[in-house]
Formats: structure tokens, sequence, C-alpha cells
């Protein structure tokens, strides 16, 4: 059988991956320091975060631990919420749904304060290092020739400026060798780096000098009897030339000509001995020397980043500062092809940047945060936010950093059994909107939202999708028990409706949107909601799949058979406007423009609704879409982004990445129009959220790819200005397969699949499905 030739440059370093050289240097750069935080380049090797600002009279270096948590393990249940059950789902088969609102808001949330304050807690800055620089005479500084840089190839920032004939510079990395941060400023000039360091933070910190370091630390608030977390942060600088002495708690450096800063911090979070962790990283750091260092970190953090290239036309990169090239894109965005590539790549340096096996998934703020209270808490959202994070993980050759996210749901189960109990006498377990490092799984506190059950199920969606991509059966064994326990959840508490007869959830909500009654009154909660039905359509086969697979559970495969008769089909259209509907009854949203679209849920991520297995759906899907409207915060333009992609229309899903690509400085909370990014291309909502990075990346991906329909399908939704020329190397598809391809003239020209095995796999190039042999 023919197999396309290999595309040239290609090197395989192992069974299913690939090593690529980029084709040209990645990065964002400035000619002069951030205005605010928001344009400040961010660094992260998954554990520690640091973005600086490269002021020259004083630098802001705001730090990161992605373990720092306020708040504490809680148990938020009603236990008496199950007994008002029958009382509400009798109003909302009766039709009085605003009543059994009422009823859920009183009885049917979580105890306690909820979201907004501990013990739930939030994720929190570390604090700041601050650096504030003399120069000879007393005047301000007149700098010229300023450039401040992140190159996204290795990790690494650096600022360049030059006073009165000396030139300064600066280095910054969270080094992926003996993680730690360093920051290594020089002079061009004997003598010339003089300057005062101070680490704070604006709440529950001492700052002391003890052996040549500044040393911060302090325990957080818990919201109960038992103390916070705990943490300690140690900076060292080391100079060639000059001095050091101390001003009070802070340090002052002068006359030096080199100085490297050595950052080192931990938190006690499941490590009683952080302490001597924070001692231990120091020494280590200190000890290696410098270059040894940078050449160790950047070879580290390459392993996960050169596994993919991407390039896209032709056009010449253009030579102006990022913020400017972004203005510039925005108003003539099919001038600067280069743009979109680099978007992709800095979203996947972003999820490289913002977590780590055996640590934490990136929250809603990946692992950088100015404040003690974060927006939303900083935390989990499980109603689109926290999947979206990881939708580009696995396409994007980064699969073994979905597995963070797969540890957090494993903490969610035990909680999550508690939880069923307590609210519905269900079997299995359940997550609703907002969990936490904690485990928190209760509804919300208020019905307009907290209902929501889709969080576990649609949890389950990501891990799925880690053992598709993978074909890592023991995984499957390990996430099986999850799997199983929210099926069994959805499968016990799952009532006849009425009306149809379909077996549905109830009480439930369609994320965050609210409805008109025939009343005249609105409510949001209501009986089996499309993305209800639809995960638990998604997840009832995927149980049944892996009890095949693995060959367990038989009767309960058959149960949970007989029940997928007998729920609502992926969709069902309106009859007065062709849409799909949100909810069983075809309600009058309040807001047509509603930021959420979650019951496109079975179009994507989910796998139910494709142009070609399911049109009629697929063309209510376009209708949705037509009347939602394309703006948004940058995470809702994100998803209709990857909508459109699924729908194969490249054109429309190139106009929502544009759109995306206005830039904003606004930083205010936001629910309607107007998202974008923002100088440094993290999303904004507003305010900050990474989530839009993340799912405008997945959308590049799925213009590019897609493999969720049974055949491999190159350049599905291609829009015309990308069909001169590009070339994708180490993209991976569903069955753990990875692809290279080039095009031409909106053509596959060359193509090569590549997997562990040489296995059979279809297909689609050029609008044709082929069987070939993978390599």
């Amino acid at each position: 059988m023919k197999i396309s030739k290999m595309i040239l440059g290609l090197v395989f370093v192992a069974a299913g991956q690939v090593a690529v050289a980029q084709t040209q240097p990645l990065k964002l750069w400035y000619n002069k320091p951030a205005p605010q935080w928001e344009g400040t380049l961010p660094l992260g090797n998954g554990r520690l975060g640091m973005t600086p600002d490269g002021g020259v009279e004083k630098e802001h270096i705001v730090l990161n631990d992605i373990t720092l948590w306020s708040g504490a393990p809680q148990d938020a249940n009603n236990y008496e919420a199950y007994k008002f059950l029958p009382q509400i789902r009798q109003l909302l088969s009766e039709g009085k749904n605003n009543e059994a609102q009422e009823l859920i808001d009183k009885n049917f949330v979580c105890t306690g304060k909820g979201s907004g304050a501990p013990p739930f807690g939030c994720f929190q800055t570390l604090g700041s290092l601050d650096i504030a620089f003399s120069y000879p005479g007393d005047a301000k500084p007149a700098f010229t020739n300023y450039n401040r840089a992140l190159s996204i190839n290795d990790a690494i920032a650096t600022a360049t400026y030059k006073v009165e004939g000396v030139t300064y510079k600066r280095e910054y990395f969270t080094s992926f060798g003996t993680d730690a941060d360093l920051i290594r400023l020089t002079a061009d000039k004997a003598g010339q780096l003089s300057f005062t360091l101070d680490l704070n933070r604006p709440e529950r910190s001492k700052t002391i000098v003890a052996n040549g370091m500044l040393q911060m630390s302090g325990q957080l608030e818990s919201g109960n009897a038992n103390g916070g977390m705990r943490y300690l942060t140690k900076v060292k600088p080391v100079i060639k030339g000059g001095s050091i002495s101390v001003d009070g708690n802070k340090l002052v450096i002068k006359n030096a000509t080199e100085v490297v800063i050595y950052v080192s911090t931990a938190t006690d979070l499941k490590d009683p001995a952080y302490a001597t962790k924070v001692d231990a990283i120091m020494a280590k750091a200190i000890k290696t020397p410098y270059a040894q260092e940078k050449t160790t970190h950047i070879a580290n953090f390459q392993k996960l980043f050169n596994r993919v290239s991407l390039r896209i036309g032709n056009t010449p990169t253009p030579n102006i500062p990022t913020d400017e090239r972004l203005s510039a894109y925005y108003s003539a965005p099919d001038k600067d092809t280069g743009l979109p590539s680099l978007f992709y790549q800095f979203g996947r340096y972003l999820t490289i940047s913002s977590t780590r096996v055996g640590l934490l998934p990136p929250n809603l703020q990946g692992l950088w945060a100015k404040e003690i209270q974060t927006p939303w808490n900083g935390d989990y959202h499980l109603d689109v936010n926290v999947q979206m994070n990881h939708w580009p993980v696995e396409v994007s050759n980064l699969s073994e950093l979905n597995l963070p996210l797969a540890d957090l749901v494993k903490g969610m189960v035990a909680p999550g059994q508690r939880t069923a109990k307590a609210y519905y006498n269900a079997d299995g377990w359940v997550a609703h909107v907002i969990t936490n490092i904690w485990g928190f799984t209760e509804p919300g506190e208020s019905a307009s939202w907290g209902v929501t059950k889709a969080g576990s199920g649609w949890l389950c969606n990501n891990l799925w999708e880690h053992y598709l991509f993978s074909n890592d059966k023991k995984y499957l064994a390990q996430i099986y028990p999850i799997l199983k326990g929210s099926a069994q959840f959805y499968n016990s508490m799952l009532v006849k409706n009425q009306k149809t007869g379909w077996l549905v959830t109830s009480p439930s909500s369609s994320p965050e949107n609210t409805f008109y009654l025939p009343n005249g009154k609105t409510a949001s909660i209501c009986e089996g909601p499309t993305i209800d039905n639809q995960i638990i359509r998604e997840l009832f086969n995927n149980v049944i799949t892996a009890s095949k697979t693995l060959g367990v559970d038989a009767g309960l495969r058959a149960e949970l058979s007989r029940k997928l008769a007998q729920i609502p089909p992926p969709g069902v259209v309106s009859k007065t406007d062709g849409r799909l509907l949100e909810w069983l009854e075809d309600y009058k949203e309040t807001d047509k423009q509603h930021r959420h679209v979650s019951h496109l849920y079975g179009l994507y991520p989910a796998p139910l609704i494709t142009p070609e297995s399911t049109p009629e759906l697929a063309e209510a899907c376009k209708k949705t879409l037509e009347d939602r409207g394309d703006d948004g915060p940058s995470w809702s333009i994100a998803s209709k982004q990857l909508w459109w992609a699924r729908l194969k229309d490249g054109n429309r899903a190139y106009k929502l990445f544009n759109q995306m690509m206005h830039s904003t400085e606004k930083t205010h909370i936001n629910y309607g129009g107007g998202g974008g990014v923002y100088p440094n291309m993290l999303s904004a909502g507003p305010p900050f959220q990474i989530d839009g990075n993340f799912g405008a990346s997945a959308g590049i991906a799925e213009m590019l790819i897609q493999s969720h329909a049974g055949f491999i399908e190159l350049l599905p939704a291609l829009p015309d200005a990308w069909k001169a020329s590009g070339e994708v190397k180490g993209m991976k598809a569903r069955g753990n397969f990875t692809v290279n391809f080039k095009w031409l003239n909106g053509k596959v020209i060359s193509y090569q699949i590549k997997s562990t095995a040489g296995r059979l796999v279809k297909v689609k190039v050029n609008g044709k499905i082929k069987q070939v042999r993978a390599v």
C-alpha cells in the first residue's frame, strides 16, 4: 500500500513522538516596559510562575506557586436536601419552575459560605519581588534601545536597554532543571549594577533577612479552626563585583557587574518538609553554574515543546512589537499568516508552563495571578472552563499533561459520593459547577448557576479523550472506576419526563442560562437540559466500551444499554426557528446572545453531532450559532471557533479567531461581549482567564486536523486565508497516531501517519477517504 513520502526535516525520537526544530524563532517582544500586569511576560515551569514587567527604574516581578491556595477541606453538603427532591421534581413536572427554583435556593444548595470565602478558598499570588534600581546621577534615567522579549522556543524572557552609554541586560526563567526562579542581571561596564531587593506580599506574610537571603513566610486563611496552608520563599542574590548590605528587611546591592538572583519557594500542600525542600532547591541552584542551569532548562522544556511545529502561509513576520502586531493583525489578518501559528504555539507554551505531572492542572488563570482574591477564586469551573484548558493538550502532543486533571478528578470521587447521597439519594458520584484543590463537589450557593450537574460527566469526557489519543489500557483501568461512578450517578437519578416519556435529570439547568416561562416569569431550573442528555449519552456509551475492553461489569453494561434507548437523542430541533433546543421545552432565553452555548456539547467536545452522521442536527447547530452571535468573553469566542471548525466552515472559524485577537487592556469583570487578548497575548474575558488561550489553540488545531468521526481528516476547516501553503509536524490523532503533512493551494501535497504499531487507519485527504497503514 502506497504511503506518501516522508516530510523532510523530521527526526523520529520515539514511536509515536517526534522532535522537530521550529522553522523560525517564536517570540513576543516589546519596545517598552509593561505598563500593566497584563502586559508582563508569563514564565512557568508547571509549579512556579513569574511575570516580570521589565521596568527600568523599578521592576515588579509577580511570583506564583500553583499549589498556593487558601481554604481547606470542608463538608458543605446539606444532608437534608434529598428530602425536598420529590417536591422540587413535582413542581417542575407541573411547569412551576420558578417555584422549584425558590425551593432549591432555600434547601438545595451548599451550606456555609460556598465559593465566596474560605473554607472554599482561593488560588492566590505568592507575592512580589521588587527591584529598585540606581543609576549614576540623581535624575530620572533616560533609556534607549529598549527591548523586552519572551522566547517561546526556550521559555526565557529578556530585557535590554541602555542608560548613559551602559547596556543593561536581564534574563529570566523558571527552571525546568533545579526548579528555582533565576534572574540574571548584567552590565557591559564594570560596577554599574546598583539596586535594592524587596520581597513582599499584601497579607499573611513576614519578610526577614537571614544568611544573606530574603525570607518570606506565612500561613493562609483556612476558614476553620485549623491553620491554613503554609509557605516559605527565599531569595538569594549572588554577585560578581560590588557589595551586598542589609537595609531593614531589604537587600542592597551596589556597584556589581553581574548578579544572579535565585528564588526558591514551596508550600506544605502534601509536603510537611516543604522548608527543607526550599533549602535543598536553593543550594542546588546556586551550586549549578548558570550556563549549565540554562542549558538544562532549555533542553527539558524543549523535550515537550519541540514535538510539534506549525507553519501557516509565507507572509513575512512583521518587524514590529507584539502589541503593535496584534493591532495590525486585527485590522488586516490576511497579511500576517504567522500570527495564528505563534498563538497556537503560545498556547502549547502556556500548557507546558502551567502544569506538571504529579501536581495540579491549570486553573482559571493557569498559574499566574497578581491578586490575593483572584477573579472567581482562580478555581476550577466545571461548566466549560477547566475542560477547555485541556482541549488542545492531546492533539498538540502534550498528552501526559492531561494527567494532573485526572488526579484532581480522582480526588473528587469520595466527596462526590457524599454529595450524590445528600442531594439526590443517588449512587455513584457527582460534581456541580465549581471545585478546588480541596475536593468541593456540592452545588453552588445559588440555584441560578450552582445546581448544574454536568460537571462530573463533562470531566469524564476529558479523561476519556486521553484514552482515545493514547490507547493506554493501563490508564483506562485506572480511570474506569471514575467513569463508572459518574455513570452510576446519572443512571440512578434519572426520572421520566411526563410530556415526552424520556428519562431525564431533574432538577438541573443549562449552565448559567435563564429562560422565560409561559407565565412571563423567569427560571434556570428545569428537567433534562440538552447538555445533560448529551453528556449522559456519551458517558454511557464510553462506559459500555470501557467495560467491554476491560472485560468487567457485564450487568452494568446491559443496564446502561437499556437506559440509552430511553434518554433523549443528542439534540432536538426547534419547530419554530430550526435551532437546536437548549431545554426539553422550547423556552425563550432571556439573553439571546448568552455567553454559554452549552447545548452544542454534542458537537464539540463530544462526537455526537457531525455534518456527515447527523446533518439535520448539524444544521440546527449552525442556526443556533448564528442566533447567538460571534461576540462574548474570550473563552466563549474560542468555543464558537471550535464549533464552526467541527461544522467544516473554515472561514467562519477564522473569523472567530480573528475576533479573539482583538487587543484590550480592560480588566473589569465581563459577562458579555468584548473579549480578546491582552498585549502579552493572554486571553481577556476580561479579566484574564487562560481558557481563551487554550480554547483558541484547540480551535486552530481543529481547523487543521480532526479525528473524532472514525477517521483522520486533514484540513477539514481550512480558511481561504490559509490555503496558499502550510506544514504541520507532530500533531496527534485519536488512536495514538502522529501526523505530519504539507499543503499547497488548499490541497494536501504530502502526508505521513505514524503509530507505535503499523496499524491500518482511515484518512480523509482532499475530500476522499482512504485506508492506509501507519508507519
